[in-house]
């Protein structure tokens, strides 16, 4: 085998070794998204009971959205949360009903209805983060602010599918 050959030999291995090892640890950051969102779901399940007894937590999703973008349309909640406009008028009716948000005229085109979070709302939502808050504070404490900050950038570029 020629110089060139080995060369080119040893260069398909190196990369197939490089994206068996790529695979693999796309594979074991699945894994450990699979275990993250097992223990998200439950908790916004003990959230959303917090907050009102059998507030369902796909409603309790769309509140906290409500929370942190409103004042918002209900036109701009679907797109945010790529869902069903009718789904989601219906969680924030039910939502509305428990004095939780309320919606009002937009000022500048009364056409539209914004969706406000209410101040029994924010006291609410705040009192149901607080343990949740709290122990990720608590495992995050040993973590350098330019860490946490780091890792918030890098969750955020996946979610949005922004390369780095």
């Amino acid at each position: 085998m020629s110089t060139s050959s080995a060369s080119a030999a040893a260069s398909d291995r190196d990369a197939a070794a490089a994206h068996d090892e790529r695979i693999e640890a796309v594979r074991q950051l699945e894994g450990t998204f699979a275990g993250m969102f097992s223990r998200l779901r439950r908790a916004y399940a003990e959230a959303s009971a917090s907050v009102s007894p059998g507030l369902q937590p796909g409603t309790f999703k769309t509140f906290t959205v409500i929370d942190r973008r409103g004042p918002i349309t209900l036109s701009a909640l679907a797109e945010r949360l790529e869902a069903d406009k009718g789904m989601l008028s219906r969680a924030v009716s039910e939502l509305e009903g428990l004095g939780l948000v309320e919606r009002t005229v937009d000022p500048t085109d009364g056409r539209i209805r914004l969706i406000t979070v209410t101040a029994d709302g924010h006291a609410r939502l705040e009192a149901a983060r607080v343990p949740y808050f709290d122990r990720l504070d608590d495992v995050l404490t040993d973590w350098p602010v330019d860490s946490i900050r780091q890792l918030s950038r890098l969750l955020e570029a996946l979610t949005s599918g922004l390369a780095l």
